[in-house]
């Protein structure tokens, strides 16, 4: 089974590429979604003891938890410690259950991949870009964005052009959504042709952005 990370900073369109990937059958781990599952289980108590008053109702309150470690390293730490690891429990159980049901190709979908080392547990690398002022248009344009809190963001990932030196696939999203669409059918098919292999050879990553 081969196993394909997805990762795009923020405003790229990762979430619509992994879409995309399921629509041509590839079972997707959406990192994002376990996380707000977590939100609302498991990890509420733990949040809440290491940020008092950041649950209510026994759910997570996004927004106040944002506040607490947007700008300060220390909490984020704090708070990656202990939900990361309920993440990739998730994540294990995900890639088992699709080799007992015989996957060839699956993707998970990591926001921070570069930055938690996770690019060393995969075959492979997709990232998903856009022209810097395409992204910030998109991420500005989101209900309750600033400049200030997009620039926060971008603060803790791996800038997008040294995502798209580390990749083994691009995927384009400022050239429209079908011109995405083709290139995530281009790249499931060199995988399940085997015309792509992760064995080190030069692989076919697309052009480079605008």
């Amino acid at each position: 089974m081969i196993i394909l990370a997805l990762t795009g900073s923020i405003g790229m369109g990762k979430s619509t590429t992994a879409a995309m990937f399921r629509d041509l059958g590839v079972p997707v781990h959406d990192a994002d979604a376990t996380v707000h599952a977590l939100y609302s289980g498991r990890a509420v108590p733990v949040i809440e003891a290491l940020f008092p008053g950041s649950t209510h109702d026994g759910v997570v309150d996004r927004v106040e938890l944002s506040r607490r470690v947007l700008g300060n390293t220390e909490a984020l730490k704090r708070l990656e410690a202990a939900v990361h690891p309920m993440v990739r429990e998730a994540e294990i159980a995900f890639l088992d259950a699709a080799r007992a049901g015989g996957a060839d190709l699956v993707v998970l979908d990591i926001p921070l991949l570069f930055e938690n080392g996770g690019e060393k547990r995969v075959d492979g690398v997709v990232v998903v870009t856009a022209a810097p002022e395409e992204q910030r248009r998109r991420v500005l344009a989101r209900p309750g964005m600033t400049a200030e809190k997009f620039e926060s963001i971008l603060a803790r990932q791996t800038p997008d052009a040294q995502k798209r030196e580390k990749a083994d696939f691009l995927v384009l999203t400022d050239d429209g959504m079908e011109a995405a669409r083709t290139r995530v059918a281009e790249i499931v098919d060199a995988v399940r042709s085997g015309r792509w292999k992760p064995d080190g050879r030069p692989v076919p990553s697309g052009s480079a952005p605008k």
